[in-house]
Formats: C-alpha cells, structure tokens, sequence
C-alpha cells in the first residue's frame, strides 16, 4: 500500500487541511492518507494550543465519513515534543510491506533542514509538499497545490476576537470549539 503520512499541529483543522489531503490522495494515487496530531511541534511554541486530546478530536470529526482518511494517535502516546523520523520509524516497523510519502506543508520546506534527522526523514520516505499559499518552492520537491487561503493561525485569531469560522473549518469542529470554549481569551 501507499500511505500519505499527514502530521502537524492541526490547531484547529480546518478545510485547507481537508482539501489538500483530498488532492494528494488523488494525484499521488495513493490508498490511503494518515492525519497524525502532534504531541507537541518542536516548531510551534508560540501561544496556548488545544490540547493534544482536542486536537485529536477535531481531526476524527473533520475526517470522519471521508473515504481513505484516517487518524492515528501514536504521536500522543510518546513524550514530547514530536520528530516526524520517530513517527517513521513506528509506521515502518508496524507495516513493513507498505510505501509511505510524508505530506508536508510549504510552509516548513524552508526549514525542513532544521527537522530532527531530515536525511533519515527522505530515506525512509518520498516527500511531498502540500501548497495552499502558493509559496516558492525548490524545484527538487514534488508539490500538490491547491490555493486554499485558510490557516489554523487565522482561525485562533477569529475565534479569540469572537468573529465567525463557519465555512473555513468543518461544522462539526465549529461546533467542538464552540462547545469547549477553545481558542478564547483567558
């Protein structure tokens, strides 16, 4: 099998997360794509994020129904933060006969560099970048792009300034925030 890896803070999903997954499955041809929650990005420190718990939620009801979606937790089983070559190393050692392709945002190609172990990264998988923003991106990497101008950062704002993130994130997430009080001033 082909499996899309899909990793990240995901704080809150939203549809751009949603449509690109949906692209890369299409044009990579690959059967299925893994939505994996990071216990804590090395990467992202700034701010209060959800807990791993609500995130990990927010993924299962963005994605649920979604033929070839799916949600693994092994990130939040480990002590943070989380390194994408750990993740790798479980999914090889669980499922050694399958092919993976790590689905990264453009957002990190230009510090991929700084990733715990990025050469053992592109070993033990075929990297591709998801491009919403239309980013510059080196010629080297493989892209699925489509222009979806929606970011988790945005939706913390929205959310925080008591303004509206219908349409820019599945209901059912809308619904979850809401109902947790998420993203809220203290």
């Amino acid at each position: 099998m082909r499996i899309g890896i899909f990793g990240g803070s995901f704080d809150p999903i939203h549809h751009g997360h949603v449509i690109l997954a949906r692209a890369a499955r299409e044009k990579l041809g690959l059967d299925r794509i893994v939505f994996i929650p990071a216990h804590q990005s090395p990467h992202k420190t700034e701010g209060k994020p959800a807990s791993a718990e609500d995130r990990l939620a927010m993924i299962q009801l963005a994605t649920a129904g979604e033929d070839g979606f799916e949600v693994a937790d092994l990130e939040l089983h480990r002590p943070p933060p989380s390194y994408t070559v750990d993740t790798l190393r479980e999914l090889q050692t669980s499922h050694p006969n399958d092919e993976f392709v790590l689905l990264i945002g453009a957002d990190n190609v230009s510090r991929f560099e700084t990733w715990c172990e990025p050469d053992e990264i592109c070993r033990r998988a075929q990297i591709v970048v998801l491009d919403r923003a239309h980013y510059d991106i080196p010629g080297e990497w493989p892209v699925v792009r489509r222009l979806v101008d929606i970011s988790s950062t945005d939706l913390r704002a929205r959310v925080s300034a008591g303004r509206s993130i219908r349409y820019l994130t599945p209901d059912a997430v809308c619904d979850y925030i809401r109902a947790k009080g998420l993203y809220r001033p203290a």
